[in-house]
């Protein structure tokens, strides 16, 4: 080959690149969360900015309300390439990185202040857990807060136990443990929760309001605890693969447009949780104030079976204590008059 081939092939295959690398990509990303929901609204503004800080050259294809599988199959979808993103819950996530169910045990964190503090402090350490294990944070989100909906009333542990309970996915240590308490667990993925309300499958199950009100399961469960479960936050992934392939000027200005937006969307979690109990009790909903003494029974009931369980076992303790260190450091503050 001489050196005019050469130099006819290199630049060639140079003007390729190029022209590859000025047609743009397109981010293919995917979330349960239905369309024209408040999340979903959310990745839409995300994708509106990318385009314009990439100048069109990024767009995102956003496939809303499941449609491309639950939480597992969007994680498997991007690791074999066929999606690049996807907003997932932590429940989702615990494949990925277990420790991630440390921030949303049942009855720890209590307010959304709470929520903010912990995200701020173990935050950093989970997003560089995804990361070695090839997920990009992009936000945090947080859906609300979980509440029991239920074809009847249920405040108690006992209560609880007398209800057929809907438990997302396939964790068969949560599973046992909740059989092992005398409730009813039964596992089902969740665009599997709508038809098997109907059919008297199940007949109770946790969510926050804006969820259950979203995918109108509120009509089969129209009776709703006060109790605050747990929060339910999650976050907005890419593969680093994927985000390593959009041209490093842009990638900044991206991230802070997607945590700017999750920001925002956190901010609003409570004004959305409120106004999507007031529509629901506008259409039947009944919501039942948890007395004390019954949240109390709920506590001893995780703090002598789930701790033992779940701390150091299913996420470290180093995470537990780092929660912990979170909330005490806020409960401690004086009190602003």
């Amino acid at each position: 080959m001489n050196d005019r081939t050469l130099h006819v092939l290199v630049s060639g295959l140079v003007a390729y690149l190029m022209a590859s690398a000025g047609q743009g990509q397109t981010i293919k990303m995917a979330s349960v969360a239905p369309k024209d929901s408040p999340w979903h609204n959310a990745l839409v503004d995300i994708g509106e900015q990318w385009k314009e800080i990439s100048a069109g050259k990024v767009k995102l294809r956003i496939y809303p309300g499941g449609v491309v599988g639950d939480e597992p199959d969007m994680l498997r979808k991007i690791r074999i390439g066929q999606l690049h993103a996807a907003a997932l819950s932590t429940t989702g996530l615990i494949s990925v990185t277990p420790d991630i169910e440390g921030l949303s045990f049942p009855l720890d964190v209590r307010t959304d202040e709470e929520m903010e503090a912990v995200i701020e402090r173990v935050g950093p350490i989970i997003e560089k857990q995804l990361e070695e294990r090839g997920f990009k944070v992009l936000t945090w989100t947080l859906t609300g807060w979980v509440h029991f909906f239920s074809k009847e009333r249920v405040l108690t542990p006992d209560d609880l136990r007398h209800r057929k309970l809907f438990f997302w996915g396939s964790d068969s240590a949560y599973v046992g443990l909740l059989k092992k308490l005398g409730f009813q667990p039964v596992s089902l993925t969740l665009t599997d929760l709508l038809p098997s309300l109907q059919t008297g499958l199940v007949d109770t199950f946790g969510a926050p309001p804006v969820a259950a009100l979203s995918f109108q399961w509120f009509g089969m469960a129209k009776h709703m605890s006060s109790m605050r479960w747990q929060p339910m936050p999650g976050m907005v992934v890419i593969s680093t693969k994927q985000w390593s392939r959009i041209p490093a000027e842009y990638r900044p200005a991206m991230e802070k447009a997607a945590r700017d937006v999750g920001a925002a969307l956190r901010v609003r979690a409570r004004e959305l949780e409120e106004e999507a109990v007031k529509v629901m009790q506008d259409h039947g909903l009944t919501v039942h104030t948890t007395p004390p003494e019954a949240e109390e029974e709920f506590r001893a009931l995780l703090k002598e079976h789930g701790f033992p369980i779940f701390i150091g076992k299913r996420f470290s303790r180093e995470v537990h204590d780092e929660v912990k260190a979170a909330l005490e450091d806020l409960r401690n503050q004086p009190a602003v008059e």
